[in-house]
């Protein structure tokens, strides 16, 4: 057991290894060892695929093990552990706090400063391993009709709880969600969760669109083309909304979807950015002033948004069997990255290491 935690390793862009590493120790009492079952892909990790990192870099100097939307079995518990036990099967929620903070403390532990998240270069590694060590309360304990490939996007899904949450969604109002991949579309059923009257989601790809139709969302092409306004005034036009709508949740963080979120949304509406891009863009600030509208950031997700995660998904409120693509193992784990690179698909699995 020493050395038997295979893992799957990079080295910068385009460069991978599987190596055995030690198997992790349970030195803290709360901790638990679980035995990965499933990996999903994200875009962030199709960046370290390809560019080696965002901010920081890894290198064959400073590797990293990948991976941190997870579910997995229990494998084995500290002495102190009361939650759980070996054989309960589990969601991983991959960022550690440190819990001591003023952010931790105040109930912002997603802002915390020495947060410790799978996967982040250049010293916390990830979830693409045999065995991962997490604080117990950490991990969630599935219920039995939830499969371990349908736990792993209980991380994903508490990024759309999180936005919804800080877009303080009522009842009866009208949502735009910009991007239709995996956090637009929950973010979408999410809003119907809340009680939206009507969710529109809109992308540049016809594809991903006709999935998202297929839910029951009312969907809006996209057009490079034009100009934010343009785009936004032609969606107020087709979806019959000459204010616009009262929630925009902007999924895909670049910039001229922001600007359109910002037009296509009512006087004193509410847009919530849950998107990554650039870090400096440029929004029109003369339209949100005089619309009077309030502009929210969003960063991960915070205390209890895997609570209600997982309840939408045990309830059935919430679905997302259907966005499992494919399912590659473990020894592929880079066709998984490159497929979700192409667009292929909308969530593409890892299968742990078998045993």
């Amino acid at each position: 057991m020493a050395n038997s935690n295979l893992s799957c390793v990079l080295l910068g862009p385009g460069k991978v290894r599987f190596e055995h590493r030690p198997t992790p120790q349970i030195d803290d009492a709360h901790d638990v060892l679980v035995q990965i079952g499933y990996v999903g892909v994200c875009g962030s990790d199709v960046h370290f695929w390809v560019h080696g990192g965002i901010t920081r870099k890894v290198s064959e100097e400073s590797p990293l093990v990948m991976g941190h939307e997870a579910s997995g079995t229990v494998h084995s518990v500290g002495s102190a552990v009361t939650r759980l036990k070996p054989g309960d099967r589990v969601a991983i929620e991959p960022g550690i706090p440190c819990r001591r903070c003023d952010k931790c403390k105040s109930g912002k532990y997603n802002l915390c400063p020495r947060m410790r998240f799978a996967a982040d270069p250049p010293k916390t590694d990830g979830t693409l391993c045999h065995l991962f060590k997490v604080p117990e309360d950490f991990a969630y304990k599935i219920p039995d009709s939830l499969s371990l490939q349908e736990a792993v996007l209980v991380e994903p899904l508490s990024v759309a709880v999180h936005g919804i949450r800080l877009a303080d969604l009522r009842a009866g109002q009208t949502v735009l969600v910009q991007g239709s991949g995996t956090i637009g579309l929950l973010v979408a059923a999410t809003a119907k969760a809340y009680g939206a009257k009507t969710v529109y989601i809109a992308d540049i790809n016809e594809t991903k669109l006709g999935f998202a139709a297929s839910f029951g969302y009312t969907t809006f092409l996209s057009d490079i083309s034009s100009t934010p306004y343009e785009e936004a005034e032609r969606f107020k036009k087709e979806a019959g909304l000459e204010d616009g709508v009262d929630v925009v949740l902007e999924c895909t963080g670049v910039e001229s979807s922001a600007q359109t979120g910002i037009y296509a949304c009512a006087s004193g509406g509410t847009i919530v950015q849950i998107g990554m891009g650039k870090f400096n863009q440029s929004l029109p600030m003369g339209a949100m002033c005089e619309k009077e509208m309030v502009l929210k950031t969003a960063f991960r997700y915070g205390p209890g948004d895997y609570d209600l995660a997982l309840e939408l998904l045990a309830s059935g409120t919430v679905s997302v069997k259907a966005m499992i693509s494919s399912i590659v193992p473990f020894e592929n784990a880079p066709e998984a990255w490159e497929r979700t690179r192409k667009g292929e698909g909308i969530k593409n699995l890892i299968e742990g290491v078998r045993v």
